[in-house]
C-alpha cells in the first residue's frame, strides 16, 4: 500500500498538500469505534472496486480506502468521475449493517452518507451543502446550484467481487446475506478552479467560498459524522423514521417541491412535482394527472423551482 509521505511528488503543487495519513489513522481509527483501518494510496483507478474487492475476501467493516487520485473514478449511471491529483476526497468504506438490519433497508446506505456529506461538510467547511435525489451534494457557486459531489453505493458479497450498482440495485439480496457488505464511495471537490472544472455545471468548496480547504479537516468531519449517522440508523434497525435520517434528508433535499424530470431504466420518463421521500427513500413524484409514482432508480433532472 503506498502512502504519500516519501512521495517525490509531495510538494509538486503546494496548494494541494498530501493527506497525513498517520494523523487521520490517530484522529480517527479508534477503540470502539466504527473505522478500523484507514489506508491512502496515490493513485488507483477506483476506491470501490479496490475496496470492494478487500470486501469480498472478507475485510473487516470500518475500512476506508482513500486516493490522492483516481483514474478510472465512476459515478452514478457509470458516468467518469475525474479530478487533478490532491485536487478533492476520493474515497470509499466498506460497511457492513449485520443481522440487526434488514437487507431491504440497505437502500437507505446512500442517503444517509449524503446527510452526513452534508451535515459534516456545514461544520468543517462552513459551507452549505444540499441534496439532489438520490445522492448528489449541491453547493452554490455565484448565486447557482452547482454539483460539487457524488456517491455510489456497490453491495458486495463474501467471495463474489463487487455487486450491483447504487439505489435500488443495493438492495437485492439473496440468501445468505447476513455476510453482505456494502462499499460506498465519496467523490468530493475541494480546490477546483473553475478552469478544472469537469462541465461548466460543476463546482467545488473553492468556488462555493468555504472557510476551510483543508482536506485532512474535511475528512475527519465527514467521517466522524459519517460514524455518527451510522451508529443512529443501525441501532435503529434502518428503520429511517426512528433513526431521524428520513427528516435529516427531507430537510437537505434540493430536489424536493421542484418540477423534475425522471429519467428511467428502459428510456421512460416521467415529469411531475417532486413532493416527498417515502420510507423506502424512493423520490415520490406528482405528475400532471394526479398519479403519484414512486421512483426507486433513473436520473432526475430539476427543472424549476415550483
Amino acid at each position: 500500500m503506498t502512502e504519500p509521505h516519501a512521495s517525490q511528488s509531495r510538494w509538486s503543487d503546494l496548494e494541494r498538500p498530501p493527506l497525513n495519513v498517520r494523523e487521520l489513522r490517530r484522529g480517527l481509527v479508534l477503540p470502539g469505534g466504527l473505522w478500523t483501518s484507514l489506508d491512502v494510496v496515490a493513485e488507483t483507478g477506483s476506491t470501490n472496486s479496490d475496496l470492494a474487492a478487500r470486501a469480498a475476501g472478507g475485510a473487516a467493516e470500518g475500512a476506508v480506502l482513500i486516493a490522492e487520485e483516481q483514474t478510472a473514478g465512476r459515478g452514478r449511471l457509470d458516468r467518469r468521475w475525474s479530478a487533478p491529483a490532491r485536487s478533492g476526497l476520493f474515497f470509499s468504506v466498506l460497511l457492513r449493517p449485520g443481522p440487526d438490519v434488514p437487507v431491504e433497508r440497505y437502500g437507505w446506505l446512500p442517503l444517509l452518507a449524503g446527510v452526513a456529506v452534508a451535515t459534516g461538510l456545514s461544520r468543517a467547511a462552513g459551507v452549505d451543502t444540499s441534496l439532489k435525489w438520490p445522492n448528489d451534494l449541491l453547493v452554490t457557486v455565484d448565486g447557482e446550484e452547482r454539483k460539487a459531489g457524488g456517491i455510489l453505493a456497490d453491495r458486495a458479497v463474501l467471495g463474489t467481487g463487487p455487486g450491483p450498482g447504487p439505489g435500488a440495485a443495493v438492495q437485492a439480496a439473496g440468501p445468505g446475506a447476513g455476510g453482505d457488505a456494502v462499499v460506498v464511495g465519496i467523490g468530493l471537490n475541494v480546490s477546483l478552479k473553475a478552469s478544472e472544472l469537469p462541465v461548466p455545471t460543476a463546482g467545488s468548496l473553492a468556488l462555493a467560498n468555504a472557510v476551510s480547504l483543508d482536506r485532512d479537516t474535511l475528512l475527519r468531519g465527514v467521517l466522524r459524522s459519517l460514524e455518527r449517522w451510522y451508529g443512529e440508523w443501525r441501532t435503529a434497525g434502518g428503520d429511517p423514521g426512528l433513526s431521524g435520517l428520513q427528516e435529516a434528508y427531507v430537510a437537505q433535499c434540493a430536489t424536493l417541491g421542484r418540477t423534475v424530470r425522471a429519467e428511467l431504466p428502459g428510456g421512460r420518463e416521467l415529469l411531475g412535482e417532486a413532493v416527498a421521500v417515502d420510507v423506502d427513500g424512493r423520490l415520490v413524484l406528482v405528475t400532471g394527472d394526479g398519479v403519484r409514482h414512486a421512483v426507486g432508480a433513473g436520473d432526475v433532472v430539476h427543472a424549476r423551482a415550483v
